[in-house]
């Protein structure tokens, strides 16, 4: 199987990652055909998928060096996208970049940032009915993030922004990026929150299952979650829209142990009882994607976080699934009302789409 990280190359210097091979991807495709248009109680609603991927060769480039032995290059153009997301019944993308610049000196990762963020508002200046996109940012310099992010939004059009759920070394929860925290809570935009995997656990998630996405990636999540909640980054920024890929990871499955284990261990919980709420109660000022595969999953989701709290998220390319759209029409538990808001009400609101 490939890596995270191989590259689909795409049209205008765009390329839209996967992890599986050519022959693959297409299979998932495989149907074109007329648009799906989805509806909810006989009536149209529009879909919004917030979490797709893709990537500009040019700007890895900048990183200098060859690509990383499991690299491998294959076609896929915007059309093929945009074919896929007619079958599946998905209206709209929010584009993401993972970042793999975080690494970089500054005039580097500004350079990088730039050439993506350019790109991406052309994409999405060329096909304004099917795509938006999140600004990448440079975090590991707050400050040039900050303003990556304000000019991304101000002057390309971008409709958020796009973080690692760590940066280097450094949790999100550390103090050097409030500056960041701060603008993106003054401009009131989403920011998309994607795993990068454990590293420091990679000779244990060895071996067969692919562990090191199956559990490192929603791990990664889970832990960054938890310190922003513990470490009162939550408390400081209350108005700020994050939202976590796969489900928030672990968290929202297992969130009461974090309100049990502040009242067992208090000496290990400071600042706790100094945050403003219980900890799990944090759940419901965060967004997730419902990239969670069962209809029990999605109910338990919406029960501990909130339907105003969720989104569909399908990882495209990254082959997990190709029905978020069955996924949430076919969840039993759910209203006419909550599915339509997962399927697109709240990310229109969030990422300010026209109805």
């Amino acid at each position: 199987m490939m890596n995270r990280r191989s590259f689909l190359k795409g049209a205008a210097g765009i390329a839209f990652t996967s992890c599986q091979l050519l022959d693959s991807a297409r299979a998932q495709q495989a149907g074109g055909g007329r648009r799906r248009e989805v509806t909810v109680g006989g009536r149209r609603v529009k879909t919004v998928d917030v979490h797709a991927h893709a990537l500009m060769p040019e700007a890895r480039a900048l990183m200098g060096g060859p690509p990383a032995a499991n690299e491998e290059m294959a076609a896929l153009s915007v059309d093929d996208r945009l074919r896929a997301m007619d079958q599946q019944g998905i209206d709209m993308e929010a584009i993401s970049i993972n970042p793999f610049w975080y690494g970089a000196q500054r005039e580097v990762a500004a350079r990088i940032v730039e050439l993506q963020n350019q790109k991406l508002a052309e994409l999405c200046k060329a096909h304004p009915d099917r795509f938006v996109a999140y600004a990448t940012v440079a975090l590991q310099y707050p400050d040039l993030a900050a303003q990556q992010l304000e000019d991304g939004v101000k002057k390309l059009g971008l409709r958020g922004g796009s973080i690692g759920a760590r940066c280097n070394a450094d949790e999100l929860s550390a103090r050097k990026f409030d500056p960041f925290w701060a603008k993106a809570e003054e401009l009131g935009v989403l920011l998309f929150m994607h795993p990068a995997g454990t590293p420091d656990l990679q000779r244990r998630l060895q071996g067969n299952g692919l562990l090191t996405n199956v559990i490192g990636n929603p791990l990664d999540t889970t832990i960054a979650l938890s310190h922003l909640i513990f470490d009162g980054t939550l408390d400081r920024f209350p108005r700020l829209k994050l939202c976590a890929a796969h489900g928030g990871g672990f968290l929202p499955s297992y969130a009461d142990r974090s309100d049990h284990g502040c009242l067992t261990f208090p000496d290990a919980c400071k600042p706790f009882p100094a945050l403003k709420k219980k900890p799990t109660e944090y759940l419901r000022q965060l967004y997730f994607d419902a990239l969670v595969f069962t209809p029990e999953a999605l109910r338990h989701l919406v029960a501990q976080c909130g339907v105003s709290q969720i989104m569909i998220g399908t990882d495209f390319p990254f082959p997990w699934t190709a029905t978020a759209v069955d996924h949430v029409l076919s969840t039993p538990s759910l209203t006419a009302a909550e599915r339509e808001a997962i399927l697109g009400g709240n990310a229109v609101k969030l990422l300010r789409i026209a109805s």
